[in-house]
């Protein structure tokens, strides 16, 4: 597969896990927020007080692994790079918590979707 097609499959999974916050009573504040060409966060939402960051990976079959596999201590150093730059940089004040969340899309279509909360610290 090459980066086009990867960027393709990455964006789908993204729009199915919007999709599925938004059902879970989720605001979505930001998609695709950059702090730098290495530090992306997917989706930043609200869950009533908590402003949640969220870091979506998406495989269309398990025959490379799971997708959580993925978000190893480098890919966290990136997210958490990205973290501190929004709050440092937008208001916080409206929530009492913050945290990381995993959503893993297994396939395009008919997706199983996988959803762990506080995924890491900060």
């Amino acid at each position: 597969m090459n980066l086009k097609e990867n960027v393709i499959k990455g964006r789908a999974g993204e729009k199915i896990a919007e999709d599925y916050l938004k059902r879970s009573g989720y605001k979505i504040i930001e998609k695709n927020w950059h702090y730098s060409k290495n530090a992306e966060i997917d989706i930043i939402a609200a869950e009533n007080n908590t402003l949640v960051f969220v870091e979506v990976k998406t495989r269309t079959t398990l025959n490379f692994g799971h997708p959580f596999e993925a978000i190893n201590n480098s890919k966290l150093h990136k997210i958490y790079t990205a973290i501190y730059a929004y709050m440092n940089n937008n208001n916080k004040n409206n929530y009492k918590s913050f945290r990381l969340d995993g959503i893993a899309i297994i396939g395009i279509k008919n997706p199983k979707i996988e959803h762990i909360k506080n995924i890491g610290q900060f």
